[in-house]
């Protein structure tokens, strides 16, 4: 079986058809979706999901998004008071985007550090972003002890495409390393070789769904049924069987988000 650690299945088209993407997961042993949100507006129908479904969890977030308008100034105690709920593993999505600002600009930062001053409070982990950011978000999650080296709670490093340098320093806090359909398209050649060098215990898999559609589906809406064709990349890389890359980022899931691994009962 095999688990999405982070997908918006409550988000665009997909929430539209949102029977058919859960029946589409178990025809293809997807047991497990991290449901992630990017805005408080959009947290009530990612709840709602996760509420409705037992094999779905969420987070509470705020994505480095480029109008600083759209959510204002984040109140850390509202943020740790929805993370409370027990379906709600994670702060996030979070982090640091410079694809479409200048580069450090202030409201981004503080946006960040006030969810990882929350995740502190609560308890809970991170789902990190990171878009042409990778050095400043590290230096960020260092000086805000986002880390378990420094009695944070850790996270994910989502969708990664960074140097090794990068993850090493993010595995060094306690990180995990989550690897989406970028990791199968052909000119992801240096992504294949940093994924190889990742441990097997800190690693995971997610679609990212409705974006980032693995290459034997580009061109489809992506969704969380379509993260065994990232699971039999990551086997490739690795040499080893996708049933194996199955069981240990499943077992990742359920240990990093401290939720009870039913499918070990199987």
């Amino acid at each position: 079986m095999y688990v999405d650690s982070h997908c918006h299945i409550h988000l665009r088209e997909l929430a539209q058809r949102q029977d058919e993407v859960l029946r589409n997961m178990a025809a293809n042993k997807v047991s497990h979706a991290l449901c992630v949100t990017i805005s408080l507006a959009d947290f009530p129908a990612a709840l709602a999901l996760a509420e409705k479904h037992d094999n779905i969890h969420t987070t509470v977030g705020v994505h480095p998004n480029p109008d600083p308008k759209d959510v204002g100034e984040i109140d850390i105690d509202k943020l740790v008071e929805l993370a409370r709920h027990p379906k709600v593993v994670a702060i996030g999505e979070t982090g640091l985007d410079y694809y479409r600002v200048k580069p450090r600009q202030k409201w981004q930062w503080d946006r960040f550090r006030a969810q990882i001053r929350a995740s502190r409070k609560v308890g809970k982990p991170l789902v990190i972003h990171t878009r042409q950011a990778a050095e400043d978000t590290i230096q960020v999650l260092q000086e805000e002890g986002a880390g378990l080296d420094k009695g944070g709670f850790g996270g994910i490093m989502h969708c990664f495409s960074e140097t090794m340098p990068i993850a090493k320093a993010a595995l060094d806090m306690g990180f995990y390393i989550s690897f989406s359909g970028v990791l199968t398209y052909p000119a992801s050649k240096n992504l294949r070789s940093l994924a190889r060098l990742i441990p097997l215990d800190r690693v995971l898999i997610e679609t990212d769904c409705p974006w980032l559609t693995p290459q034997p589906w580009r061109g489809k809406t992506n969704e969380p049924a379509f993260v065994t064709e990232v699971a039999k990349q990551l086997a490739m890389v690795k040499g080893m069987s996708v049933e194996r890359i199955a069981r240990h980022t499943a077992e990742n899931y359920f240990r990093l988000f401290g939720l009870e691994n039913t499918l070990a009962k199987d």
